[in-house]
């Protein structure tokens, strides 16, 4: 059962509210020299491309304009190229499928391209539903076609032939996040690399964010975050990413589109769209990290589906904070590490936008926690009190005719007399 589906609206633009030309040239989208956003690779110079052009297009004017655009800098695969390296998508290259198609691995080197260097490769093969499709297919060209930075996955070629569009990624050996938390055929990541994953995600969003003008990621999840071999994060699809607002405008109207339990309540309620969105996102990611739950869960009890609405009461308190704790963690995490994550996450999902952290500061108080090394099970913090510990629970037992009720606390039952 998957406990958080994609809302993604047939007649919505991914990347434009009014289906209108939102690169224009793409410098425009040329990042700032903050520190975040340094590691840019040189923009080429680009030709006015429009989402709308674009889609209303045949697949060889496609090919031709994003040609012209990105150069060398991206491979325009053949889908016999593709069919060959993956063995004509074969199931046994099968690394993910979802609502968005599937993904296999492949090999490429330089017998397939001179330029190719020999390595691993990820071929997603999208399916697409009519035009919001390959609206998401070209948005991700697009983006991943000039944006380079070392917490973003790697787009190294796309193919665009009669009606097919497929994406050729470098290959992330660790898959995603979401499979090492809630797989549980997987090993429990330790806190350390739990702490190296938040770390590298939230650079990759700053660098979004530290553009000159803003990107917005609005689909920050676990299954979008892959890791390499020594557990780098890097956000992956960015076929809901979009531009961010311009000049004093505050915010970006859009269609709402995302997945339940990690979008922003102002955004699902109204449809503005800011970097403050991707924040509240990051704050459900750093639950998911510090609990070993999911962001939606239909299988638990109602009041615990929701994982931001179940932890609040939790998160300001150290003794409280150890009760919702990953029982996988064992008692190995930093007491203080997790207590000021936890606190960093309340902050990042609060409901009011303005006070929700920027990504600088974010990054800064997370790499503060790597030195820590508290842990729980050493300090007498682990196991926690057993569950009944801090609960009461009242009723009336069955057929009991004097009336009584009977409270439970500490594993100690005492008996009281209702008054008449």
């Amino acid at each position: 059962m998957k406990d958080s589906k994609s809302w993604r609206p047939f007649t919505a633009n991914c990347c434009s509210a009014e289906d209108q030309t939102i690169f224009g040239n793409f410098s425009r989208c040329k990042t700032s020299k903050s520190d975040f956003s340094k590691n840019i690779a040189p923009l080429p110079s680009f030709r006015r491309l429009s989402f709308s052009d674009l889609s209303r297009s045949s697949s060889t004017r496609i090919n031709e304009d994003l040609a012209q655009s990105f150069g060398s800098d991206l491979f325009d695969f053949q889908l016999s190229e593709l069919r060959a390296i993956t063995q004509n998508f074969s199931t046994n290259y099968l690394l993910g499928e979802g609502g968005f198609g599937t993904v296999h691995k492949g090999y490429v080197d330089e017998n397939l391209r001179a330029a190719l260097k020999s390595q691993a490769v990820a071929v997603k093969l999208l399916n697409i539903e009519g035009l919001q499709g390959h609206r998401e297919w070209l948005a991700e060209v697009i983006f991943l076609g000039q944006l380079r930075h070392q917490n973003l996955v790697r787009l190294i070629g796309y193919c665009c032939e009669d009606e097919e569009r497929l994406l050729v990624y470098e290959f992330m050996p660790r898959g995603s996040l979401e499979n090492h938390l809630f797989k549980r055929l997987s090993n429990s990541l330790p806190w350390g690399t739990r702490l190296k994953i938040a770390i590298g995600a939230a650079k990759g969003l700053a660098f979004l964010h530290g553009a000159e003008k803003p990107v917005i990621y609005r689909d920050f999840k676990t299954s979008n975050i892959l890791l390499d071999s020594d557990f780098t994060a890097k956000l992956s699809d960015f076929g809901l990413a979009h531009m961010g607002p311009e000049g004093s405008n505050t915010h970006v109207t859009t269609r709402v589109m995302g997945t339940y339990g990690y979008a922003a309540p102002e955004y699902v309620s109204t449809g503005h769209l800011t970097t403050k969105s991707d924040i509240y996102s990051f704050g459900v990611v750093l639950l998911e990290l510090v609990t070993g739950r999911r962001a939606m869960d239909k299988t638990r009890p109602k009041n615990e589906q929701n994982l931001v609405d179940w932890t609040r009461p939790y998160l300001s308190s150290s003794r409280r904070l150890r009760c919702i704790m990953d029982p996988r963690l064992g008692g190995q995490y930093s007491v203080k590490g997790a207590k000021e994550m936890a606190h960093l996450a309340s902050q990042c999902t609060s409901l009011n936008p303005k006070d929700r952290p920027k990504m600088p500061a974010i990054i800064e108080t997370l790499e503060s926690l790597q030195p820590l090394k508290d842990m729980a099970v050493a300090c007498g913090q682990w196991p926690p009190s057993p569950k009944s510990s801090n609960k009461y629970v009242v009723y009336s037992p069955k057929g009991n005719k004097e009336n009584k009720i009977v409270v439970i606390k500490n594993s100690r039952m005492a008996v009281h007399s209702k008054s008449k």
